[in-house]
């Protein structure tokens, strides 16, 4: 785990848990891919490795994308919102950035009837993550 102090750091707003919610965009053509949480040592790990480590609030760990599913995202650019509490991570997606198979995890829309599913897994989940029931 990082241990070394990083000068970034002071300036991010992490909330009463430690945490910090990140935008994570696809860096050439502005598509939103997931939104997650990080806390300070997956800043650091993310910036010193230049591949994305977020915190997972359910396993209560860190979570170094793609380490299971192979499905990685490479550190582009890490940028700050105007009140220091947001990260935006500019990445570059190998494969897919969805636990269900999507290219994005925002895939359904708003519609009179109801929510619209608008984009269909690209890969078969089961084949990201075999050990998930």
């Amino acid at each position: 785990m990082p241990t070394s102090p990083n000068p970034l750091i002071q300036d991010i707003g992490f909330d009463a848990a430690g945490l910090v919610p990140v935008v994570a965009q696809q860096y050439d053509s502005g598509e939103v891919l997931m939104v997650a949480w990080m806390n300070r040592d997956a800043v650091v790990e993310s910036l010193a490795s230049g591949q994305m480590c977020y915190w997972s609030r359910s396993r209560r760990a860190l979570w170094r994308k793609g380490e299971t599913s192979g499905q990685v995202q490479r550190l582009v650019e890490l940028l700050l919102d105007c009140d220091g509490d947001t990260l935006l991570a500019r990445v570059d997606q190998l494969g897919v950035a969805c636990h269900t198979g999507r290219r994005s995890c925002f895939f359904r829309t708003a519609t009179s009837g109801g929510w619209q599913v608008t984009s269909a897994p690209e890969v078969d989940p089961k084949t990201l993550y075999p050990d998930q029931p």
